[in-house]
């Protein structure tokens, strides 16, 4: 390219330059259309698969908890495959996604075999809630709209049916797997309202305290829902609770970059699903 060629170009810097401080970095297709955005969506996925072995491990538990974080890693591809489909568009990235969903489908269905083959038939009850909570989260997805309350909270409640799954997988009661489901439901819903109200906070836009005032009391509501299907959910219901007070009081103090927020809340997870598990194992 010629000297005068190159100063025409608005983009053109010299040869060697770093590029300028702040100036965004676009993402690779590759890590577009592979690497899930949602940091927090790993911690909500590994519990339920976490909190179901606790407290019911099994082979046919553990292909379910391999099952869901593949369809956790999935998503990203299926999103972009979807977002770019209804948008009638076919990019390089499309083609891209489209293989990657196939081969994931393929990993799935190796993951799903043993509990399809070992696992009692009640274990795939809980799919005729989880289906439709995971559908209204990609139906968001493909409009773009995906970082709303609404999908992210579908999307959580429906992936933490997972730890029913499990538990029923290996053959405990109904009630226990419910009551496992239901706690992890609230720590989601109590979790995602704090947290996004924290956000707004960052980013400068309005808060919603009495949207969080609602999350925490939907939240003690499920965990009282918890403890009448099983009496040894208690411990659990008081791990939610305490859950509540400890974001409340971290609310009283500046609000951390949103790693820490991240960070902090998968800690706070652990915490309610060792407290699940250790009162479910001692039933």
């Amino acid at each position: 390219m010629s000297r005068r060629a190159a100063e025409l170009r608005p983009d053109a810097r010299p040869s060697g330059t770093a590029r300028p401080v702040g100036q965004p970095q676009r993402r690779s297709t590759l890590r577009s259309v592979l690497v899930p955005t949602e940091h927090g969506g790993w911690g909500l996925t590994l519990e339920p698969v976490l909190l179901g072995l606790l407290v019911a491990p099994s082979w046919s538990g553990a292909g379910l908890g391999l099952a869901a974080v593949v369809l956790f890693l999935a998503r990203t591809p299926l999103k972009v495959l979807l977002v770019d489909r209804h948008r009638r568009r076919w990019l390089p990235r499309t083609r891209m996604a489209g293989v990657s969903v196939g081969c994931y489908g393929l990993v799935l269905a190796g993951c799903a075999a043993v509990p399809l083959l070992q696992a009692p038939g009640s274990t795939w009850l809980p799919l005729v809630l989880i289906a439709p909570l995971v559908g209204a989260e990609l139906w968001y997805d493909m409009r773009s709209r995906g970082r709303r309350l609404v999908p992210e909270l579908a999307g959580a409640i429906g992936i933490a049916g997972v730890a029913a799954m499990i538990v029923l997988a290996d053959g405990q009661p109904a009630g226990i797997a419910a009551a496992c489901w239901v706690l992890l439901a609230a720590r989601a819903v109590t979790s995602i309202v704090n947290v996004r109200d924290l956000v707004q906070g960052l980013h400068g836009r309005p808060r919603q305290p009495a949207a969080v005032w609602a999350g925490d009391a939907i939240a003690l509501g499920l965990a009282a829902a918890a403890v009448a299907l099983e009496p040894a959910a208690v411990v659990g219901a008081v791990a939610v609770a305490a859950l509540i007070v400890v974001q409340r009081l971290l609310r009283l103090g500046p609000t951390p970059r949103a790693v820490i927020l991240g960070l902090t809340q998968t800690g706070l997870g652990l915490v309610v699903v060792g407290a699940v598990a250790a009162g479910m194992i001692q039933a």
